[in-house]
């Protein structure tokens, strides 16, 4: 018998019915973020096929990204006041369509608002997955559904450049779009027939926080457009740059403060007063800071200095991402025990990824996808380690009624988080690789031996040029794996002084963590 519609708590029990609803929650929200990683591992082959150079092709991406982290901010508004299993269902059935109808865009500004769409679309369907776990769970699994939370950010990325290379290599470049389509067809059939039917609580508009939506959606589009297209129009010496991000930062601060007094918003900012959801905002930050660089600095080595193309990076991911659907519910069954301190597991799980930062900064040029191999293993018991122990401390405790206000600051602030990742990897790696450009060719320029050899003819100079770029390469994704260390030992750091100890959920005795 399914539980009665509209409970928001007391589910001692499981039955079949939610969890295939909770089933396709989870292929919903897999859906959109393989949809978004896929994409842009293979945007370069969608520029080639679509006669799309590369400065507009930076836009695909960019716009996407803006209507995706902006609207992750209000999704979980809308999808308690439709239901959030209509809701659910009509953002994957966008999503769908709009897949279908990006490879048929007859022109580069139709793709470009179709791509924005399907941000938007796609947006919506994370921060459901939350709310639903919080809220059908019993205690006993509650960390369970988490892990598959946390399988969307952890797997849903490192499918992104295997799945590309299968589509690209062996099928067709349409099907980066189209793949979509069976996913979502199964998982709007689960949701159907699984979840609970809630009321419509249309009443909820007559109280609508437009200055919130008005001031918050184009503030964090402007700076996440900023962001990612920084680096390319050379930051603050643009103009358009300037607006951006000086017009974005203004309007997120009135957002802010219009959220800290509307009886009706968006984020409760007041949550922040519990140490452990405050620590776990700060370290999901610099988690997903991490998680970014440490994929992205393998991959962007391989492809600059070795020529690889996304079938041969492919395994690199593989390695992280298969053994992830084990080690994630192995962290949630051990996080589930009342003796264990999920803030030794949490700085267990950075105290790997500061190990894999220090291997990497020992890279050199003779650097093959083998020697990658160890780094990331250690990604497969790292990252379940941290994700898993900070959903714990964010959501443990938490009141039914708070869950779509930690669901929207938890998903907003994790996207938001990986275009400044993005922005900060491909802003400093063009600073450093310029920077150690300039050393190395400087020392050549004083070497007298080499400048007795003759290497003026043209084709010595192109050989050295070549070579030169990939030391500055090799050089700069070692610098990288040094900032990464870094980071990863600051966020350690904080485990000691700022988060207190909680229980499982299952433990109804546990201390609340203000």
């Amino acid at each position: 018998m399914r539980p009665k519609a509209g409970a928001a708590t007391g589910y001692a029990t499981l039955s079949l019915p939610v969890a295939i609803g909770l089933m396709g929650m989870l292929l919903a929200s897999l859906l959109a973020i393989v949809n978004e990683h896929v994409t842009a591992s293979a945007l370069v082959d969608i520029q080639g096929a679509l006669s799309i150079g590369h400065d507009d092709g930076t836009w695909l991406s960019a716009l996407f990204e803006a209507g995706n982290v902006a609207t992750m901010v209000f999704a979980p508004w809308f999808g308690i006041t439709f239901t959030l299993k209509r809701f659910t269902i009509g953002a994957v059935l966008v999503t769908m369509c709009l897949g279908v109808l990006c490879p048929l865009a007859p022109n580069l500004p139709v793709l470009y608002a179709l791509r924005i769409l399907q941000g938007i679309a796609g947006g919506c369907l994370p921060p459901m997955l939350i709310i639903v776990a919080l809220r059908y769970l019993p205690p006993k699994i509650k960390l369970y559904g988490l892990a598959g939370y946390a399988l969307t950010a952890t797997v849903g990325p490192a499918l992104g450049t295997p799945l590309a290379a299968l589509w690209i290599e062996y099928v067709n470049w349409r099907m980066t779009f189209l793949q979509v389509v069976p996913l979502g067809v199964v998982s709007c059939i689960a949701i159907h027939w699984g979840l609970p039917s809630d009321p419509l609580k249309l009443e909820r508009f007559r109280s609508f926080n437009w200055t919130g939506l008005v001031t918050g959606f184009p503030a964090i589009a402007m700076l996440v457009v900023g962001l990612l297209q920084g680096d390319r129009l050379d930051w603050l010496n643009s103009d358009f740059i300037r607006v951006m991000l000086l017009g974005g930062t203004l309007l997120l601060a009135v957002f802010l403060v219009n959220e800290w007094f509307h009886p009706h918003r968006f984020f409760m900012l007041q949550m922040l007063s519990r140490r452990n959801f405050t620590h776990g905002l700060l370290t999901l930050a610099g988690a997903v800071v991490l998680l970014v660089g440490l994929a992205a600095i393998p991959g962007h080595y391989l492809v600059e200095v070795h020529g690889y193309r996304p079938l041969q990076a492919a395994p690199l991911s593989l390695l992280v991402a298969i053994p992830l659907l084990v080690t994630l519910p192995l962290t949630a069954a051990v996080l589930n025990l009342r003796s264990v301190d999920r803030r030794w597991i949490l700085a267990g799980g950075l105290g790997l990824m500061a190990t894999t930062c220090l291997l990497g900064s020992c890279m050199t040029s003779a650097w093959i996808r083998d020697n990658f191999y160890l780094l990331q293993s250690l990604q497969i018991a790292a990252q379940p380690m941290v994700i898993m122990s900070i959903l714990m401390g964010v959501t443990t405790g938490l009141p039914p009624i708070e869950g779509p206000f930690a669901s929207a600051m938890f998903n907003s602030l994790k996207t938001f988080s990986a275009a400044v990742a993005t922005a900060f990897i491909e802003g400093m790696g063009t600073e450093r690789e310029r920077f150690h450009s300039n050393v190395l060719v400087d020392h050549l320029g004083n070497n007298p031996l080499i400048a007795s050899r003759g290497i003026g003819a043209a084709h010595g100079l192109g050989q050295l040029a070549q070579r030169v770029h990939e030391q500055a390469l090799v050089l700069t994704s070692a610098d990288l794996y040094r900032v990464m260390g870094g980071l990863a030992v600051a966020l350690l750091l904080l485990v000691t002084v700022l988060p207190v100890r909680i229980y499982p959920p299952w433990i109804a005795t546990q201390p609340h963590s203000h």
